[in-house]
C-alpha cells in the first residue's frame, strides 16, 4: 500500500537521488539510507563561527558566514572540535526538493548520546532544521560539542533528514487507536494529548548495583565520532545508582543519559519523533535526537522490549525527576510505504532491542 501523503521510505529516497531531488559531492554510502530517513555527511571544511544565527528570509547561509567566520579547518583528515565553539559545516549533500515535498532534520541517535548539539540550515530559513517546500539549494550543519570535544572528518554523520509529502502527523484519536492495535509503548492507561502519547522516566535501576544512568564528565580527551567501542566508559562517565529513593535531581547544564519506563514500539507503516522539549513537564529538555525508525521496538525486527534512551539536560535551576514522571512525548506519522527494511532488521542498527545504554563509541562493561 502506497499513501499519497507520508514520510518518505527508503525506496522513495533512493529514486530522489536517481531524479536530481537529492544531490551529493560524492555517491551514497551503501548504508547512508534508513528506513525512513538518509544520513547526512559533513563536507570537507568547518568554520568556526562568533556564534549561532539564523539566516532569516532574506540571506543566504553563505552570505552570514563571510561576516561571522573566525576562521577555517580543514577536516579532510580529520579534526577536533572544541566544547564550547560554534561551527557551520556545509554537508556534501543538498536538495532540489519537488514542490509538495518537504525535509526535517534531527540529530542521530550517537550524536545525541555524544551531548553534540547539532542543527541543520538551510538558506533563507527562519527555522532550524525544517527545510521548505521545494526548496532547491545547499545544506549547512551547525556543531556544538557541549561536554566532550570530538573529532570528525569528510563524510562523518552527525545528523539526519527526513522527507515527506503534506500532513501525516497521527492525531489523538488516531494515536489511541493505534496504540490499542499495536502497543506503542508499554503501557495499559496511554497518556495521550497535544497530538503525542506520553513516556516516562525508570528511576528505579538496573542491575544488582541500582544503575539508573550516567553523567558526564569535564575536561576529558576527545571522542573519534567514527570509531565504535573504543573509549572506556568511567572517562567520560559517571554511573548513578539508586538509592532506595527513586528520584535524581538535576543539576544546571549537567548532561544526563537516562531511560524510559515503558518500551517503545514504531510499527513498519509509522515514524515517530520525541518533541525535544516540553516546558509542561519541567525546565529541562529531553532527547536531542528525536527520530524513531519504522521497525524500533518491533518484535518481528528483533525490537521486543526496546526503551527510549533519553539525552537530558536542567535548564536553569536543579529539577527533581521522580520514577515515572512523564518526561516527553512521541509524536506519530503516517509512512508512504512500508520501509524494504525495519529498524534493526539486518541493517546494522545500533540500538535495538536496547535498555539504558551509551553511544556506540564506548566499550561494552
Amino acid at each position: 500500500m502506497t499513501r499519497t501523503k507520508g514520510i518518505l521510505a527508503d525506496r522513495a529516497i533512493e529514486a530522489l537521488f536517481a531524479s536530481g531531488g537529492l544531490k551529493s559531492e560524492a555517491a551514497l554510502d551503501a548504508d547512508q539510507i534508513q528506513p525512513a530517513s538518509l544520513d547526512l555527511r559533513l563536507g570537507s571544511k568547518a568554520l568556526r563561527v562568533r556564534a549561532s544565527f539564523m539566516p532569516g528570509r532574506d540571506a543566504k547561509v553563505a552570505d552570514k558566514l563571510e561576516r561571522l567566520t573566525l576562521h577555517e579547518i580543514d577536516l579532510e583528515n580529520g579534526a577536533v572540535l572544541e566544547t564550547g565553539c560554534v561551527y557551520i559545516v556545509p554537508l556534501m549533500e543538498s536538495l532540489d526538493l519537488p514542490a509538495a515535498m518537504s525535509a526535517s532534520a534531527n540529530p542521530k541517535s550517537s550524536t545525541g548520546r555524544l551531548d553534540i548539539f547539532t542543527r541543520v540550515m538551510v538558506d533563507h530559513a527562519q527555522e532550524f532544521d525544517k527545510i521548505p517546500a521545494g526548496y532547491k539549494g545547499p545544506l549547512y550543519l551547525e556543531i556544538s560539542p557541549r561536554t566532550f570535544p570530538v573529532i570528525v572528518r569528510r563524510g562523518s554523520r552527525l545528523s539526519q533528514i527526513r522527507f515527506r509529502i503534506g500532513q501525516s502527523l497521527l492525531g489523538e484519536s488516531e494515536l489511541l487507536e493505534l496504540h490499542r492495535t499495536e502497543t506503542l509503548v508499554a503501557s495499559e492507561a496511554p497518556n495521550v494529548s497535544g497530538g503525542g502519547i506520553a513516556l516516562s522516566i525508570d528511576l528505579k535501576g538496573t542491575g544488582p548495583d541500582g544503575l539508573l544512568g550516567y553523567r558526564g564528565k569535564h575536561h576529558t580527551s576527545v571522542i573519534d565520532v567514527d570509531r565504535k567501542g573504543v573509549h572506556d566508559v568511567l572517562d567520560f562517565w559517571e554511573p548513578l545508582y539508586s538509592r532506595g529513593r527513586d528520584e535524581l535531581i538535576l543539576d544546571p547544564d549537567e548532561f544526563y543519559i537516562l531511560v524510559s519506563n515503558e518500551a517503545v514500539h514504531v510499527p513498519p507503516m509509522y515514524a515517530a519523533e520525541m518533541t525535544p522539549y516540553d516546558p509542561l513537564v519541567g525546565e529541562f529538555r529531553v532527547h536531542y535526537a528525536g527520530f524513531f525508525d519504522p521497525g524500533f521496538g518491533h518484535a518481528a525486527a528483533g525490537g521486543t522490549g526496546s526503551r527510549a534512551v533519553l539525552e537530558v539536560r536542567s535548564h536553569e535551576v536543579p529539577f527533581i525527576l521522580e520514577h515515572g514522571q512523564v518526561i516527553g512525548r512521541l509524536v506519530y506519522e503516517h509512512m508512504q510505504e512500508r520501509p524494504q527494511g525495519l529498524y534493526g532488521s539486518g541493517l546494522g542498527s545500533n540500538y535495538q532491542a536496547q535498555g539504558l545504554k551509551l553511544s556506540k563509541h564506548f566499550r561494552a562493561a
